[in-house]
């Protein structure tokens, strides 16, 4: 999949993240008119991003300040601390995926792991960048550490992105002298991994007026337009009398001085208007003091020069104290700082590679917050109704109302329509939307019970029996699907897997030219969805009904997005060797092959080949399903349900099924263990199904 986002990030602050994506985005607005700017996470709701004002004011981007961002830090910390990571990642999906299909592009803006708490042990920017599906730009800010020191950084970084399941786009280097620059480019020849370097530009990171009036909250006393963009290069306390002092002060300085000082301040102007001494840019007044009348009549009486002069409410330790925490930002009137950081950029970076990379990088990860975000996606442009009939289940009853709260599907629960509003109500759900049938004295039962006995009775069924059999709440519920009052039916959370296929293949039945129902499970991996078969029905297929599982299994993988490359697995891989289980793969597998010539198929083969690339080259190096493959078809029940259920116990995936196949409308079966999730996403699933149909 072609991507259409970016995730520039950095870990410290005065890492040059900004002109990072200043330069990024000059690249993007050549080519893309529509291009979005959003930052998952900001420092504080009720203060003004500034990297998003700068971004957005300078390249005139469409869109609203609101739209720019996720949450701040405050809510992130505190769902982070709940324990709810993934709901968090979740609904900054929802924004960034209402971006993405609105703009051409979008570029995505870090927040700097310092900004947050110590307890959170994890890196929020890969996490979300994983999940956005967004191709990694990573800083680092070389000024305060060894040229070693950065480049081993380099290759933790890049191992990092990589062991993320991440996409690693490039890496920048800021903020770089010239001896540790050599040293880089030497030690990064041959580097398999795009890495720009970028001198140190002294200016780019020095304060300006305006930088210490927003932090220290400042009032201007003598301020013209112009001089908020002055460039601050070191701060001075004046506490020597004015002989001493004048020796001290260099270019650009800050001189905090009492307003009291008259002398400082009549020799510090006396010093701009001097040829012998340095000039310095401002003056601050701490503890709000105002200056002698007669020395502000003779300040504000010069018509050429003057100095910029604030003043702060603090005293004049507190203030120094304040300045050095003041970091240097850019703004859209900083025209000197722009031109700099886009001549550092341009004369570092090849932005043609960068364009071409743009156009042609594609995104192959899928983590289960993308999987199921997919799924509500497809589900809810084709909304279906899903009966869900064993509503005294707790978890169904929570699903059903995340079902309609998400717009997955429109909901209809079977039971009494008294009890089921007070149980929702006495669990704090909303179950207002769902539609609920008494089945038992519907209108519609005898309808099913007629049309059961005629489709049953030269099978031996009675009428009485027919009756029977619609009261159970799996029969009336898949009359429902069969008949079109509903699209799709979930069970099996107090029902066994029998109880909800026997009345499918009883009433639905098997789709024309299909000999068997079979299975599947969406294992969610932590950055691939793969998919299993036949893990939950067909006890030891022969070859025949192998090769059926496979094709049933890889049209499913299709359908919902994954290329499907099969691996039909065994203890044996290619002709090493032999014996009936091995030969009833390599059977399946040919006549798969004839039947459809153009699906990827690799069989036999083991599970180490089929999913790993080194093994893969070893044992099939020429195969273009071992060590790609996304659909695993297993030989038997007793190895795929074993198998999926030690990957998901192990590895914490999510196993999204056992997703039916083969029967004319879709019905779906639950694990008796199953969580409210695991519902929710088996709901999706069958109203998708149902809108294939």
């Amino acid at each position: 999949m072609k991507t259409k986002s970016l995730f520039i990030s950095a870990h410290e602050i005065n890492s040059g993240m900004l002109f990072v994506s200043m330069g990024m985005m000059e690249i993007l607005k050549r080519k893309l008119p529509k291009v979005a700017f959003f930052r998952p996470v900001i420092y504080k709701k009720d203060v003004i991003d500034g990297d998003i004002e700068f971004i957005t004011s300078r390249y005139e981007l469409d869109i609203e300040y609101k739209d720019c961002f996720g949450f701040d830090i405050e809510y992130v910390e505190s769902m982070i601390a709940s324990n709810k990571t993934k709901q968090l990642i979740n609904q900054l999906m929802v924004k960034f995926k209402k971006l993405e299909s609105t703009y051409d592009f979008v570029l995505c803006e870090g927040i700097r792991q310092s900004f947050l708490s110590s307890n959170i042990n994890f890196d929020l920017n890969i996490k979300i960048a994983q999940n956005f599906g967004s191709p990694y730009i990573n800083i680092i800010n070389a000024k305060e550490n060894s040229a070693h020191d950065v480049y081993e950084s380099i290759l933790i970084e890049n191992e990092t992105l990589v062991s993320q399941g991440c996409t690693h786009f490039a890496t920048f280097v800021n903020r770089l002298s010239s001896d540790k620059k050599e040293f880089l480019e030497e030690k990064l020849d041959g580097y398999s991994y795009k890495t720009y370097l970028l001198n140190e530009v002294e200016e780019l990171s020095l304060l300006s007026i305006q930088d210490v009036i927003e932090s220290l909250k400042a009032k201007t006393v003598l301020l013209s337009a112009e001089d908020h963009t002055r460039s601050i290069r070191n701060v001075k306390i004046a506490a020597m009398s004015l002989d001493n002092f004048l020796e001290k002060i260099e270019e650009d300085d800050l001189i905090v001085v009492p307003a009291d000082r008259s002398e400082i301040i009549l020799g510090l102007y006396g010093a701009l208007y001097s040829r012998a001494y340095p000039n310095i840019s401002c003056i601050v007044f701490p503890f709000d003091m105002k200056a002698h009348p007669n020395i502000d009549k003779l300040i504000f009486g010069l018509d050429k020069f003057n100095i910029p002069i604030l003043s702060v409410e603090t005293d004049t330790y507190q203030t120094a104290r304040a300045l050095t925490k003041v970091h240097s930002r850019i703004r859209v009137s900083s025209d000197r700082k722009i031109a700099l950081g886009l001549g550092l950029f341009n004369s570092n970076v090849d932005s043609n590679y960068i364009e071409d990379k743009i156009a042609t990088t594609s995104n192959s990860i899928m983590t289960p917050i993308m999987f199921e975000y997919k799924l509500f996606a497809l589900a809810g442009s084709n909304k279906k109704r899903i009966v869900l009939p064993e509503s005294s289940d707790e978890r169904i009853l929570r699903a059903a109302e995340i079902a309609l709260h998400r717009g997955v599907a429109d909901i209809i629960l079977l039971g009494k329509e008294v009890e089921l509003r007070e149980n929702s109500l006495r669990l704090g759900l909303d179950l207002s939307k769902a539609t609920i049938i008494d089945h038992c004295n519907s209108v519609l039962m005898k309808k099913f019970v007629d049309t059961f006995y005629e489709m049953r009775k030269e099978k031996g069924l009675t009428r009485g029996a027919s009756a029977d059999a619609m009261i159970h709440e799996n029969y009336f519920a898949t009359m429902m699907v069969q008949l079109g009052y509903a699209d799709g039916m979930v069970s099996g959370a107090i029902h066994s897997t029998g109880d909800t296929i026997r009345p499918a293949l009883q009433i639905i039945k098997t789709k024309p030219g299909v000999s068997v129902v079979s299975s599947v499970f969406f294992m969610c991996l932590e950055t691939q969805v793969l998919v299993y078969g036949d893990c939950a029905i067909n006890q030891d297929p022969d070859s025949k009904t192998l090769a059926d599982i496979a094709i049933a299994s890889a049209k499913t993988a299709s359908s919902f997005g994954i290329e499907p490359r099969v691996a039909m697995l065994s203890y044996s891989t290619g002709y090493s060797g032999s014996g009936v289980d091995v030969d009833k793969v390599r059977e399946a597998t040919n006549m798969i092959k004839e039947r459809d010539k153009e699906l990827l198929i690799e069989g036999p083969i083991q599970y180490d080949a089929a999913i790993n690339m080194a093994v893969a080259k070893k044992k099939l190096p020429d195969s273009k399903v071992a060590g790609r493959a996304t659909v695993f078809i297993f030989p038997d029940l007793n190895t795929g349900n074993n198998t999926y259920k030690a990957v998901q116990r192990s590895s914490n995936a999510v196993a999204i099924g056992p997703i039916l196949q083969g029967l004319n409308k879709p019905v779906n079966d639950l694990s008796r263990g199953c969580l409210v999730e695991d519902i929710v996403n088996t709901i999706a699933i069958t109203a998708i199904q149902a809108g294939q149909e």
